[in-house]
């Protein structure tokens, strides 16, 4: 193709690039989007999600008008509760152990709800999570962990509603167009070079360029270097397009980095998964209800309290966990108590598990694991557990074992009904927490002296800051979202000169 131009140049084609595109074309400027994968493969890691979103909301009558299609009988038994902002700021606090941005901090949580409505005018369709974030208590369904609504469809609606409305407002989208350079020089940023798969390189000339197009993650090279050795052995969980193109080119332009570039959203996936995502599994290679069972690693042993806090708050963390034990494994154990509860994922077809009538049974089939230091450690395990406390899966329910070397401090059930259950595990990187720093009132990228650099803006999982060892589950869509709409509303106004 040859040189062309436009006002503002979106790289990337998930969430934040949608929003931000979106919202450049609300500001009066002409866009054109650039999204490396084919269209059957759209979407960036948004695509693999299950679309869940942790927005604010003051109680049912929030979540209501953000679900237009629930029924009078669904609203009648179902109780979300509340997650003010207090609730959100205190779970971004300890979660990120107090390192988060406090303006980016802010300004997610703060413009949370808003950006919700927002999206919903664009035609992104929200339900309640139903079947994996409330369970039914005396008729009703009670909501748990501040994490309450999701995208019709998941992550792919998600991506297929902000597509359609693209196409509606005369956005382009360039598909199987790759981003190789900023067009830059002292005053600033004014477009893109770009190669278009099969063809040869060009120009794409712009007042505004946003860059949304997700971390480091899928580099192997990338995540050895910044995450520490053995990262290069983990899992991709979403695209492979994610090779931290985006940070690159800004850092050539003089943008500074930020964040914590050895961290990242790491989760327990399926030990026989793909390299990288597979779309038409999307998430369920996670194995996320350990909460209510065991991790064991290959010498027979527990490595992590499994009941620490709910799964929204420690799923994140470990998987860094398990690529730190021998083979980079763990399976996940479960009676016939637990067994009925356990989340859809465990009943794919492409799953590694083994089931047996007794514990001595399922010992010998736990490949990789010692058997006889198992059979001890859930001898152990079951001596441990205060069988007085009653098991709840709606509240942190102090269920808990006490003398162990490492003890769980929730949802402690014993594991002596067969038949049993186990789930090999390994680690699933999501994506990086480190990259760019931006000016979280408008999405502008920061240089080194904190000074903004001309016509360059960016949204997603490649700007760092937000997160810090850890996750709440739900924030990445919420922070795409939000900084999306942030960084395009700009972009667009300075493109036609409305700022």
């Amino acid at each position: 193709m040859q040189d062309t131009s436009t006002d503002v140049v979106v790289v990337g084609a998930g969430n934040a690039a949608m929003c931000a595109a979106l919202s450049a074309r609300e500001s009066g400027a002409s866009v054109i989007v650039l999204e490396w994968a084919d269209i059957e493969n759209r979407g960036g890691n948004s695509a693999y999600t299950a679309g869940n979103i942790r927005t604010v909301f003051n109680g049912n009558d929030d979540i209501i008008s953000l679900c237009s299609d629930l029924s009078e009988e669904e609203i009648k038994i179902s109780d979300f509760g509340t997650y003010t902002q207090d609730q959100f700021y205190d779970d971004m606090g300890r979660i990120t152990e107090y390192r988060t941005d406090p303006d980016m901090c802010e300004a997610l949580i703060t413009k949370s709800l808003d950006t919700m409505h927002w999206m919903k005018d664009k035609g992104v369709r929200f339900l309640p999570i139903y079947g994996k974030q409330a369970y039914k208590i005396d008729g009703r369904f009670v909501f748990w962990g501040g994490l309450v609504v999701s995208a019709w469809g998941g992550g792919p609606g998600l991506v297929d509603a902000l597509h359609e409305k693209a196409e509606k407002d005369g956005i382009e989208v360039r598909y199987e167009t790759r981003a190789l350079k900023l067009i830059h020089d002292d005053d600033g940023v004014h477009g893109v070079r770009v190669k278009q798969q099969g063809g040869k390189s060009y120009n794409i000339n712009a007042r505004s360029v946003v860059l949304a197009c997700g971390g480091f993650e899928s580099n192997a090279e990338w995540r050895t270097r910044y995450l520490g050795p053995g990262w290069d052995l983990a899992k991709v969980r979403g695209t492979r397009y994610n090779m931290g193109d985006g940070i690159a080119m800004a850092l050539e332009a003089g943008a500074r980095p930020h964040g914590n570039w050895s961290g990242c959203h790491a989760v327990g996936w399926d030990y026989n998964a793909p390299e990288f995502g597979d779309l038409a599994v999307g998430d369920n290679f996670q194995k996320h209800s350990y909460p209510w069972g065991l991790m064991i690693n290959a010498n027979g042993e527990r490595f992590v309290d499994e009941g620490a806090d709910f799964r929204n708050y420690t799923y994140a963390k470990y998987g860094r966990a398990v690529l730190e034990q021998p083979n980079q494994m763990a399976w996940q154990v479960f009676d016939s108590k637990i067994i009925p509860m356990l989340r859809d994922e465990y009943r794919i077809r492409q799953v590694t598990k083994v089931k047996a009538n007794t514990i001595e049974e399922l010992a010998a089939k736990l490949e990789g694991v010692d058997a006889e230091a198992f059979l001890r450690e859930i001898k152990e395990y079951n001596a441990a557990v205060t069988t007085d406390v009653k098991f709840d899966p709606n509240v942190k329910d102090g269920r808990r074992t006490n003398g162990l070397a490492i003890d769980k401090t929730n949802w402690a059930n014993t594991i002596d009904e067969g038949p049993f259950e186990a789930y090999q595990t390994t680690c699933g990187v999501t994506f990086s927490f480190g990259g760019l720093k931006i000016n979280h009132e408008n999405g502008k990228v920061l240089d080194p002296a904190d000074q903004a650099i001309p016509g360059l803006y960016a949204a997603g999982e490649l700007v760092g800051g937000l997160f810090y060892n850890n996750y709440p589950g739900g924030t990445g869509l919420m922070a795409g979202s939000v900084f999306g709409k942030i960084a395009g509303t700009a972009a667009g106004k300075d493109a036609v000169g409305n700022a």
